[in-house]
């Protein structure tokens, strides 16, 4: 079964930074910039997609 998992990038003009909304359990992210949002969510979301969502039968699978 695939799942879907989204993530958002929220200005904070107070801040002045992007923050992340997302379902993936554990991911938080504050950048300056659209570009170093995404270089973060694309280096460490699978990882906790991994670490965080997958059940313990699927992982004695792989």
């Amino acid at each position: 079964m695939k799942r879907t998992f989204s993530v958002k990038a929220i200005w904070d003009d107070e801040a002045q930074v992007f923050y992340a909304q997302s379902d993936i359990e554990g991911l938080h992210i504050e950048a300056a910039s659209l570009d170093e949002f995404e270089k973060i969510m694309l280096d460490a979301a699978p990882e906790l997609i991994l670490a965080n969502h997958r059940s313990a039968s699927k992982i004695a699978e792989h």
